[in-house]
C-alpha cells in the first residue's frame, strides 16, 4: 500500500458519489434497483446471491439518495497523491505513481457521458507490443456501474469484481427460466449444475480472458477507424445514434479478435458463453452469426465463414457511419436491416 491510502480512497469515492448523483436517475427503475442492490453487496463485502435485509437496505438507498442531492452540484475533486494533488481524469499519471505500489486508478467516460471512476488491488499485469493488461482484485472505491473491462489508450483494464458480478447476475437471470440454448452449454461446460459457486469462480477465470480479447479488439478497430470515430461518439447527443455506433463497432472488435480467439480455443465454453450474452442490437445487426451459431453442432465451417465476412463489412458500416449525421446514424436503431449482415 501507500502513503496516505485512506485519504486517496475518500477522495476516489468522493467522485464517484458526484458521477453518481449527476447520472443515476437517468437509468430506468429496473435497472436502477439492480444496480444498488449489488452496489450494497459490494459495500457491505457481500458475495454474489447473499440474501438482503429488506428494512436496512432501503434506508440504505434513502440516505444513499440524500447523499448524491446533496453533491449533485459539486466539481470533481483533485486526488491527493505523494505529496501532490492530480486531475481525477489524469489515469495515467495517477497510475505511474500507484502501480509500482500494486495498485490501478480508473477513469474514463462510458455510455452516454457518465463518468467512471476506481481504486482496485492490481492482481497482475501484462505488457505486449501494442497493450498493456491489468488485471484487478479488490476494489477499495467505484460508482454505482461497474464496468468489467475497459480500453484506456494503450491499457486494457479488467476489474474481475465487476466481472464476477456481471457473471453472477447473467447466471441468476437464466435460473429464473432455465431455458435450452448457450446459456445452458456454457454453464453445463463449467460444471454449474453440481457446483454453482465453483463454476462462477471457474468462468470468472475463463472470461476474464475473453473480456481481454474483446478489449484486443476495441483496439485493433481503433486502429483501423482513426480518431474521427471517437470523435463522432463523443459528439453525440442523442442515445440512440451512440447505442447504434458501439454495437457496430463491437461488432467489427469481435470480428477482429474476440471469435477467431474463441474458436480456435480447444473446448467452446467461452464460445457459448459469448453467444448467451449475443442480443439486442448487436444480434439484430447481425443475422448471419446469430444462424451460423445455431447450426454449429454440425460443424462451424459456417461460424467461421460469417466472422470473416463480418470483420469487412462491419468495418465498411463504422466507416459509413463517420459520413451520415446523427439524425440518419439513430435512424438506423429502427431500421437494422438497412446496415445488417
Amino acid at each position: 500500500m501507500i502513503a496516505g491510502m485512506a485519504s486517496l480512497i475518500d477522495a476516489v469515492q468522493r467522485n464517484c458519489h458526484v458521477a453518481d448523483a449527476r447520472h443515476a436517475r437517468d437509468m430506468t427503475l429496473c435497472t436502477y434497483l439492480l444496480e444498488m442492490r449489488e452496489f450494497y453487496r459490494w459495500e457491505h463485502d457481500l458475495p454474489p446471491g447473499a440474501p438482503l435485509p429488506r428494512a436496512e437496505i432501503g434506508h440504505w438507498i434513502a440516505e444513499r439518495e440524500a447523499l448524491w442531492e446533496s453533491l449533485a452540484g459539486d466539481e470533481f475533486r483533485p486526488l491527493p497523491l505523494a505529496g501532490a494533488l492530480h486531475e481525477p481524469f489524469a489515469a495515467g499519471a495517477v497510475n505511474d505513481r500507484l502501480l509500482p505500489a500494486g495498485l490501478v486508478y480508473g477513469a474514463g467516460v462510458g455510455r452516454f457521458g457518465k463518468p467512471h471512476f476506481f481504486l482496485a488491488r492490481l492482481e497482475r499485469a501484462a505488457r505486449d507490443d501494442e497493450l498493456t493488461v491489468l488485471v484487478c482484485g479488490c476494489e477499495y472505491a467505484r460508482d454505482l456501474t461497474a464496468i468489467p473491462a475497459a480500453l484506456q489508450g494503450g491499457t486494457v483494464i479488467v476489474r474481475r469484481e465487476a466481472l464476477r458480478q456481471w457473471l453472477w447476475e447473467k447466471v441468476e437471470a437464466w435460473g429464473v427460466k432455465h431455458q435450452p440454448g448457450a446459456m445452458a452449454r456454457a454453464l453445463a461446460a463449467h460444471g454449474h449444475a453440481s457446483d454453482p459457486a465453483g463454476a462462477l469462480a471457474r468462468m470468472t477465470e475463463r472470461e476474464t480472458e475473453t473480456v481481454i480479447l474483446h478489449e484486443r479488439g476495441e483496439h485493433a478497430a481503433g486502429r483501423l477507424l482513426g480518431p474521427q470515430w471517437e470523435a463522432m461518439i463523443t459528439g453525440f447527443s442523442n442515445r440512440r445514434a451512440e447505442i447504434v455506433a458501439r454495437a457496430v463497432r463491437d461488432n467489427l472488435a469481435d470480428c477482429l479478435t474476440t471469435l477467431p480467439a474463441l474458436l480456435a480455443q480447444p473446448d467452446d465454453a467461452a464460445l457459448h458463453f459469448w453467444f448467451a450474452n449475443f442480443d439486442g442490437l448487436r444480434r439484430e445487426l447481425f443475422p448471419r452469426l446469430a444462424a451460423a451459431y445455431a447450426k454449429v453442432s454440425a460443424g462451424d465451417a459456417p461460424l467461421r465463414a460469417a466472422v470473416a465476412a463480418g470483420a469487412e463489412h462491419w468495418l465498411a458500416v463504422a466507416r459509413r457511419l463517420m459520413l451520415l449525421d446523427e439524425a440518419a446514424v439513430a435512424a438506423l436503431a429502427g431500421d437494422p436491416a438497412a446496415v445488417a449482415l
